[in-house]
């Protein structure tokens, strides 16, 4: 992977590898999350979201910019405008098998129904799929999704924003909303698991007389690499409110479900008895039998880096020399997790500049890669607003990629790890 010197060097606070800012210019940009690759599959380029404002949420009809940034010559263009996103993960931008398949979130102001585009970046030629986008197959397949229209009753930043009114409340256990799935040839979508099918089904069992009075929503969705076994999270909520949203400042009960693709074999890997004690961040391990996350796992409320097998046996920390934080993922040789940090967590520096980790599991020790300012005055007035890292592997698994707010924007970096790796 080859990034042009064109691209501003990033040096403040020394970091210990070569970083480079690939949005030099107006700024407002981010990278989806720290799951997905912004690069494409040949490393040639960048695709992410440019947002109108930084200090406001956005309103329903409001658009932003996808952007197709070449990091051999540092071109920057806008290659199409969406009506789908928020101000977390943007419209969801994932690339399909090639450099030829980008795909992400918009709606038809007309209807609000929100759609799936396919675009070819290179040509500009596109098509238009049912449903939602959050993940991708590995093999850019098929597309997973739970309702992106209702995820703003848990939690903002994630899906589409529509009119409030037309956002649907999902009572009870519903059998028409769960885990959809759309075929990226056929361009159908269909629903592989109701909720309803999930606390029927789901080993060990859940208990059904505790929650059928509130409301439960889908939420982060994932394959495994191999792209044999994917996992789903639902969040649960019990409110009076005539009009719940954002219930996650409130309280929510958790659980990260696994499953086949065909949403078969659906299993509890972490509850809301485990998740209650503080945690968050799921990823797949790289051998996609197990999974990693952030968990207060010993109820003292010390965040831990712990594993847990797709079935929920095998809970164990990683490591209990060095906390937890931020977004972590485990790199293909096992040795090497890469995570960020919340600007309120206490591995932060505490004035609003956090560090990219890489912690060494051989040598069982940590390394400060990079130090980035993340708080701007909007986000302490609203927390979807907030610039996380979210640092994420390129297809090569030397370079990340990573968000910052630097010189008063937004802006997507990326550095090289091959010094330290």
């Amino acid at each position: 992977m080859r990034i042009s010197e064109k691209f501003p060097r990033y040096t403040e606070y020394n970091p210990s590898v070569p970083v480079w800012c690939v949005t030099p210019g107006e700024g407002g940009g981010l990278h989806r999350f720290f799951d997905t690759s912004p690069v494409s599959p040949s490393g040639q380029y960048l695709a992410v979201l440019r947002m109108p404002d930084n200090d406001r949420v956005n309103m329903p009809g409001e658009a932003a910019d996808v952007v197709l940034v070449d990091l051999h010559t540092a071109e920057e263009k806008v290659i199409a405008q969406t009506f789908g996103w928020e101000y977390q993960l943007g419209a969801n931008i994932n690339w399909g098998a090639d450099d030829h398949s980008l795909y992400f979130n918009n709606v038809d102001t007309s209807n609000w129904e929100p759609y799936i585009v396919c675009m070819d970046p290179l040509t500009g030629v596109t098509r238009k799929l049912e449903g939602s986008i959050y993940r991708i197959s590995p093999d850019g397949n098929q597309i997973i999704c739970a309702n992106t229209v209702t995820m703003r009753r848990t939690q903002n930043g994630y899906g589409v924003v529509i009119p409030d009114e037309r956002v649907a409340r999902n009572f009870g256990f519903r059998a028409d909303d769960g885990l959809f799935m759309t075929d990226t040839k056929t361009g159908k979508r269909s629903l592989v698991i109701s909720i309803r099918e999930i606390f029927e089904r789901a080993v060990p069992q859940i208990d059904k007389g505790k929650y059928e009075h509130g409301e439960c929503y889908g939420f982060h969705c994932k394959f495994n690499p191999q792209g044999d076994r994917l996992i789903f999270t639902m969040r649960w909520f019990h409110s009076q409110e005539t009009q719940p949203w954002n219930q996650i400042k409130q309280h929510l009960d958790f659980w990260v479900l696994t499953m086949k693709p065909d949403g078969t074999d659906v299993c509890v890997a972490v509850g809301p008895e485990q998740w209650e004690k503080g945690g968050h961040h799921i990823n797949w391990f790289p051998d996609g039998e197990h999974l990693s996350m952030n968990l207060a796992i010993h109820g003292d409320k010390q965040m831990k880096l712990v594993r847990v097998r797709y079935d929920g046996t095998n809970l164990c920390t990683i490591t209990d020399d060095m906390p937890g934080s931020g977004h972590p993922t485990v790199h293909p040789n096992g040795r090497h997790i890469l995570t960020d940090t919340y600007a309120g967590e206490s591995t932060s520096f505490g004035d609003g500049t956090i560090p990219l980790r890489r912690i060494d599991l051989q040598t069982n020790s940590e390394q400060t890669l990079v130090r980035i300012n993340v708080a701007h005055a909007a986000s302490n007035l609203n927390g979807s607003l907030r610039v996380d890292a979210h640092p994420a592997w390129a297809p090569d698994h030397r370079h990340i990629v990573f968000n910052g707010y630097v010189n008063g924007a937004r802006r997507v970096f990326i550095a090289d790890l091959g010094e330290v790796m």
